[in-house]
């Protein structure tokens, strides 16, 4: 009768205790997006088509840290004019710099969901800090792999002159861009 509360206890502290879990990003469902000026006339948004990465979360502390790798490649305007400019040699110059990422580490947890990604962004062979805000994360059991599955939707801002593109600021093009990362990913086997 004394192993029963024992085992118990053992049961109730290797719970207790949950390692973190691996995801593994899903390119079909997530789309890193921006906002940026246009001569203070209107907004142009796009986003990237093409990413990869993993996401480290342990739910029961709040804790664990992103990686998106993004393809500059594959950005999209909804206008191939302005995606063709975009990757070329005078602004991304996706030859020399072919991808921009995020990683960062989860922060903020209130009653064990994190609030926020404190991190950085490289973009341009540049890396800045960046923090992005989290409006939501969910995990739900994936009703075809049988795996968990996590979604999340981040946003921040950044000011991409710190990069190295000032394309346009001498045309009164504003330098703030609003990134936001809307994001699904599958536990790995």
């Amino acid at each position: 009768m004394k192993a029963l509360p024992l085992l118990a206890s053992a049961l109730f502290a290797t719970t207790a205790l949950a390692a973190p879990v691996t995801y593994e990003i899903d390119p079909t469902h997530t789309y890193p997006s921006f906002e940026a000026d246009h001569m203070g006339l209107s907004v142009w948004r796009g986003k990237l088509n093409k990413n990869s990465g993993t996401v480290i979360y342990d739910k029961a502390a709040g804790s664990g840290s992103v990686d998106v790798q993004m393809d500059l490649a594959s950005i999209d305007f909804g206008l191939d004019a302005m995606n063709a400019w975009a990757r070329g040699k005078d602004f991304f110059n996706v030859e020399k710099h072919p991808n921009a990422t995020f990683k960062g580490r989860f922060d903020g947890a209130a009653g064990g969901a994190p609030g926020k990604l404190v991190g950085e962004l490289t973009l341009n062979g540049k890396t800045r800090p960046l923090t992005l805000t989290l409006h939501q994360l969910k995990c739900i059991p994936h009703p075809l792999h049988k795996r968990e599955l996590c979604g999340a939707d981040a946003s921040g801002n950044f000011n991409r002159e710190d990069f190295g593109l000032a394309a346009g600021k001498d045309w009164g093009f504003k330098m703030d861009v609003n990134l936001r990362i809307q994001v699904e990913a599958l536990a790995k086997e």
